[in-house]
């Protein structure tokens, strides 16, 4: 017998909840930080499926979150084919929901608000959230993140750099890390369409923040 939660129970549960979503770049990471710091809120960012200690997952059960565990090295994961990097993180992403779902339940149980960069896809977050609850990100152009993905200054881009430049062919690899970004899969999620409140930044010269702050808080309602 498999365990299964209906959506409506988990929704009642994560009624303190507010999602973020789209794509790379967007400012997802951001917006979050912010509502924590400026509303109290929780914040769960774009990896706090990690706070499930790995020694728990199953090879069998979640084998694309056991990859780095499994592969020969980083110079393969690197040298995926963009066809194959998209099926990678989309299996990541849908073994991650159980475990997302579940770390958020444990958090609701406080009774503070939640503010998650999400990777749960728009078709389960329709079952477990709400319009008012969520919102999605999206930049114009949408692949603005293979030209700039290596312009943040942070540890794990540094590390993927480093990890390129050990690659038997760095040029070669490299370019295969950004046409990552560019791949358009033909069941890739229509972002501008799921139905969500949406939120599009073009501009990548400006600092926007506290613009696109107001406009989520006036949605989210958290501003009343």
């Amino acid at each position: 017998m498999k365990i299964q939660i209906s959506d409506n129970v988990i929704k009642h549960y994560l009624r303190n909840v507010y999602f973020i979503n789209g794509h790379s770049y967007a400012g997802k990471s951001t917006m979050a930080k912010m509502f924590a710091q400026r509303y109290n809120m929780i914040l769960c960012g774009e990896n706090y499926h990690d706070n499930f200690p790995r020694s728990e997952l199953s090879r069998w059960k979640q084998p694309a979150l056991c990859y780095f565990d499994t592969m020969s090295g980083w110079e393969e994961w690197l040298n995926m084919t963009p066809e194959e990097h998209y099926q990678w993180t989309f299996n990541c992403s849908r073994e991650c929901i159980e475990i997302e779902i579940t770390e958020l339940i444990k958090l609701s149980a406080s009774g503070r608000k939640i503010i998650v960069d999400t990777n749960i896809p728009p078709d389960i977050l329709h079952l477990i959230s709400d319009y008012r609850r969520t919102a999605i990100m999206l930049c114009n152009p949408p692949d603005i993140a293979a030209k700039r993905f290596f312009d943040r200054d942070d540890e794990d881009k540094k590390f993927m750099m480093e990890q390129i430049k050990l690659c038997k062919n760095p040029a070669a690899t490299l370019e295969n890390f950004n046409s990552w970004a560019k791949y358009q899969p033909p069941n890739d999620i229509d972002w501008a369409g799921t139905g969500f409140f949406a939120y599009t930044r073009s501009d990548f010269v400006s600092d926007t923040r506290e613009e696109v702050f107001a406009v989520l808080s006036n949605h989210f309602g958290l501003n009343a």
